[in-house]
């Protein structure tokens, strides 16, 4: 063979094997957005990790890997953690509360997951208090169902190790606000909000408040977000009823599904502004989430666009 056709037969192989390597990744890619969503809750970040991962798995020798997908998994779930690390820094300078970024869960409840875990807004911001490494033994287990010794593999720690951190992950998520609730009676208890919020009655907001609700705005600096969470019954009624003579103006709502929870939008001349759920319980509302950081609302405006 003359080296021209040896060097046409090596660049056949090499665009063959890269074909090969794309398939897998393209197949096991959900499982990895899940994944990295959980852990940065973020879409953009979750993207940006997906990107590295793909990069090292095309660098690597995968002649010598029997499991992609473990290999795949554990890539992502490092970087992840790294990146982690370093997010809170970021968020020093991010005006406001900050909150998940809402991911559309209309056809994908469990978004790449074994089960639809570590998903709504209330779970995701208690898993901001953990450590790194904690969300993701956590995350491993609870929604992607993997046993111990393979989240050792992952966080390269001890199956001892392993169960401790899952455990200590549970303990910091034993609350009312991070236990199951029914998916109608949360739906019934945003509606009655958005009835009470536009007619401004403080009192009907408070009947449907729980006595420690908390509301927290994303905005980054969005005009009419507030910068402070508002907490407590009376405060929180107030302060929505403070806004509703102007707020709901010229707003079209619709609803949505985020997170494994129902959400509505309000949008103004096809752009959605604002996207509001809340987190309940027997008790009543105890988290009003309101999205309006126009970089977190940008897919969903994509997604209707």
């Amino acid at each position: 063979m003359d080296d021209g056709k040896r060097a046409r037969t090596s660049a056949t192989d090499d665009g063959a094997d890269l074909d090969d390597a794309l398939a897998v990744f393209d197949a096991h890619r959900r499982h990895l957005f899940g994944i990295a969503y959980r852990m940065l809750s973020t879409v953009a970040d979750a993207e940006d990790i997906l990107q590295e991962t793909w990069i090292r798995w095309q660098n690597t020798d995968r002649t010598s890997i029997q499991e992609p997908v473990a290999f795949l998994t554990t890539i992502t779930t490092r970087l992840a953690i790294n990146v982690l690390r370093s997010s809170h820094a970021r968020r020093e300078t991010y005006i406001g509360p900050w909150l998940p970024e809402p991911v559309n869960t209309e056809d994908d409840p469990a978004l790449g997951a074994e089960r639809a875990e570590a998903l709504q807004f209330a779970i995701l911001l208690t898993l901001e208090r953990l450590t790194p490494t904690e969300r993701a033994a956590y995350i491993l287990r609870e929604a992607f169902d993997y046993p111990y010794p393979r989240i050792a593999e992952v966080i390269s720690s001890s199956v001892v190790n392993a169960r401790q951190l899952v455990s200590r992950a549970r303990a910091h998520l034993s609350s009312p606000r991070n236990t199951p609730v029914d998916t109608a009676a949360q739906r019934h208890l945003l509606e009655a909000f958005l009835t009470a919020a536009q007619k401004g009655d403080a009192q009907e907001l408070e009947a449907l408040f729980a006595a420690d609700v908390v509301s927290y705005s994303d905005g980054n600096g969005a005009r009419l977000a507030a910068r402070i969470p508002v907490i407590g019954r009376s405060r929180v009624a107030k302060f929505v009823a403070a806004f509703a003579s102007h707020f709901w103006t010229g707003k079209k709502i619709e609803w949505v599904h985020v997170n494994g929870q129902s959400a509505a939008t309000l949008e103004e001349e096809g752009r959605i502004t604002t996207l509001v759920t809340a987190t309940t319980s027997s008790e009543g509302i105890l988290q009003l989430l309101w999205v309006m950081s126009p970089e977190k609302l940008s897919r969903l405006n994509a997604v209707g666009a």
